[in-house]
C-alpha cells in the first residue's frame, strides 16, 4: 500500500524552505524589538513581547516572519493525519507555514478545509501567496481581522485547532471556537513561554478536567507546545 505524504513534494518543500530562511533573518530583529521594551532583560525579551496588548504586538511584529518550527510543523501534520482531520482552524496564520503543514494533511486525508485568521493585512497577502506557491490554496481560507470576530462563524464540526497568535488571547480564542469542536478534537497551542499571566490562564483552563480537556506539555519549538484533547462536548 502506498502512503501518501505531500509534504515531500518539491513544490511544498521549496515554499517551506523559503519561509524558514526568512525566519532566520528575522530572529535578531525579534530579539532587538523585545529587548527595547520596558521590563525586558537579557533573557526576557519574549516575555516582554507577550505582555504587550495584541494591537501593539501586531504592530511591533508586522514585518517579521514568525512561523512554527519545522518539528512543530511536522507534529501538526502527523496529528492531523492521525486524527483524519477534514476541518482545521488556526489562529495566527502569519506567512502561512503552519497552514501549509495543515493543508497538506487535509489533502492527504482525502480533502477538507483549513480556516486561518490573521490580523495583519500584509501577512494575509503573504500567506495566500505562499499557499498558492505550495499548491494548497484551494484547501485554505485565510480570514483577515481579529480572531475573536473572524472565527465566530465556523462550520462544524472542527477536528483540530492550532492556536499560535497573541498569548493574551489564547483562552478567549479557544472559547470562541469551542462550540464547534468535535468530540476527540485536538487543540495545539504553540509558543508557550513560562511567565506571562495569559499563558498561565490558558494552561489552567485546558488542564482543568472540568473544562472538558486532557492536556500535556511537549518540549517542542520556541517555548513548548501544549497538546489538548477535547474529551467532552457540553
Amino acid at each position: 500500500m502506498t502512503v501518501v505524504n505531500t509534504l515531500n513534494t518539491d513544490q511544498i518543500l521549496r515554499t517551506l524552505d523559503r519561509i524558514f530562511a526568512a525566519e532566520l533573518h528575522d530572529v535578531a530583529a525579534i530579539a532587538d524589538i523585545g529587548t527595547r521594551l520596558p521590563g525586558a532583560d537579557g533573557q526576557g525579551h519574549l516575555n516582554a513581547l507577550h505582555s504587550l496588548p495584541p494591537e501593539k504586538l501586531a504592530e511591533a511584529l508586522s514585518d517579521v516572519v514568525i512561523p512554527v518550527s519545522r518539528e512543530t510543523g511536522e507534529l501538526l501534520y502527523v496529528l492531523a493525519r492521525n486524527r483524519g482531520a477534514r476541518r482545521i482552524v488556526e489562529y495566527g496564520t502569519s506567512h502561512g507555514a503552519s497552514a501549509i503543514y495543515l493543508a497538506a494533511a487535509v489533502r492527504d486525508n482525502g480533502g477538507g478545509q483549513v480556516i486561518g485568521t490573521e490580523l495583519q493585512p500584509n501577512k494575509v497577502r503573504s500567506a495566500r501567496a505562499n499557499l498558492a506557491a505550495a499548491g494548497l490554496a484551494d484547501l485554505v481560507e485565510v480570514r483577515e481581522g481579529d480572531a475573536r470576530e473572524t472565527l465566530r462563524s465556523l462550520p462544524g464540526p472542527v477536528d483540530m485547532v492550532l492556536i499560535d497568535g497573541f498569548a493574551s488571547l489564547y483562552r478567549d480564542v479557544l472559547r470562541v471556537i469551542e462550540p464547534q469542536l468535535a468530540p476527540g478534537a485536538l487543540v495545539v497551542a504553540d509558543g508557550m513561554p513560562p511567565g506571562p499571566e495569559a499563558i498561565a490562564e490558558y494552561l489552567d483552563y485546558v488542564r482543568d478536567p472540568a473544562n472538558g480537556y486532557t492536556s500535556v506539555a511537549l518540549p517542542l519549538g520556541d517555548g513548548g507546545v501544549e497538546l489538548s484533547l477535547r474529551c467532552r462536548v457540553n
